[in-house]
C-alpha cells in the first residue's frame, strides 16, 4: 500500500525529528493555554460579576465594550489572525516563524474563547450559595475567590481541557505557516512531498495526544467535584 520511500522517510522522522516535534507541539499547546487562562479567567468572571444584577455591577458601556471586543476577536479566523498580529509577534519574540512565534497568535486567539468558557462555568454556580455568602457580609472579591471559582472548579477544569484541545488543533494548522511541531511534519513531509504514510502517522499521533489530554482532564474534573464524593 505504501512505497519503500514512504516507510524509510517515516522511519527517519521517527528517529530524528519526532521528539523535537512533539516537544514543540506541547510547548505551543500548554503555554498559550496558560496565557489564555491568565487573561480569560478574570475576563470571564468579570462578564458575570460586572453585569446588571451581578455582585459588583460595572457601567453598562464598559461591559458592552468588553463583550464587543471578545466577540470581535472570536470571529476572526485563526489563519487571518496570525497574519494580523505579525507585527506584535515580531516585537515580542523577534521573529514571525517557528513554534515560539506561533505561541503569540495562539494565546491571542484563545483568550476570548476561554473567557466565554469561564463565563459559562461561573454561571453554572448555584445562586443560592452566592446569596448566602452575600448575606454573611462577604465582599465581591471574597465571593469570587472563595465561592464562585471553587464551586465552578470541575467545570473550569473541563473547559480548560476543551481550550487545550482547541489550541492543539490550532497549532496543528499553524504548520502551514511555519509554526513547527507535528503539524509542520504532516504538512511539509506528508502533504507537500505526497507521502501519505507520514501524514497519516502524524494524524494518528495527534489523535492519541488528544485522547490523553481528554482522559487526564476528565479524571481531574471528577476528583475536584465534591458532589460525587
Amino acid at each position: 500500500m505504501f512505497s519503500e520511500a514512504d516507510v524509510k522517510l517515516l522511519q527517519d522522522i521517527l528517529r530524528s525529528d519526532l521528539l523535537r516535534a512533539v516537544g514543540e507541539t506541547l510547548y505551543m499547546t500548554f503555554l498559550p493555554t496558560l496565557f489564555a487562562f491568565l487573561i480569560g479567567l478574570p475576563l470571564g468572571v468579570l462578564l458575570v460579576t460586572g453585569e446588571e444584577g451581578g455582585i459588583h455591577p460595572l457601567p453598562k458601556w464598559l461591559m458592552k465594550a468588553v463583550n464587543i471586543v471578545i466577540n470581535l476577536l472570536r470571529s476572526i479566523p485563526f489563519l487571518i489572525l496570525v497574519l494580523v498580529v505579525l507585527p506584535l509577534t515580531r516585537f515580542l519574540v523577534g521573529t514571525t516563524v517557528g513554534y515560539r512565534a506561533m505561541t503569540v497568535s495562539l494565546a491571542i486567539a484563545a483568550f476570548p474563547f476561554v473567557a466565554r468558557l469561564v463565563e459559562t462555568s461561573v454561571r453554572e454556580v448555584d445562586q443560592g450559595v452566592v446569596e448566602a455568602a452575600t448575606a454573611m457580609g462577604a465582599s465581591p472579591f471574597q465571593i469570587v475567590c472563595k465561592v464562585l471559582i471553587p464551586e465552578a472548579r470541575p467545570s473550569l477544569i473541563s473547559n480548560f481541557v476543551v481550550a487545550l484541545i482547541t489550541i492543539f488543533g490550532y497549532n496543528a494548522m499553524s504548520g502551514v505557516l511555519g509554526g513547527g511541531g507535528i503539524g509542520a511534519i504532516a504538512v511539509n513531509y506528508g502533504y507537500y512531498r505526497s507521502r501519505p504514510l507520514v501524514m497519516y502517522a502524524m494524524v494518528i499521533l495527534m489523535i492519541v495526544l488528544v485522547q490523553v489530554f481528554q482522559s487526564v482532564g476528565n479524571a481531574l474534573a471528577r476528583r475536584s467535584d465534591r458532589r460525587i464524593r
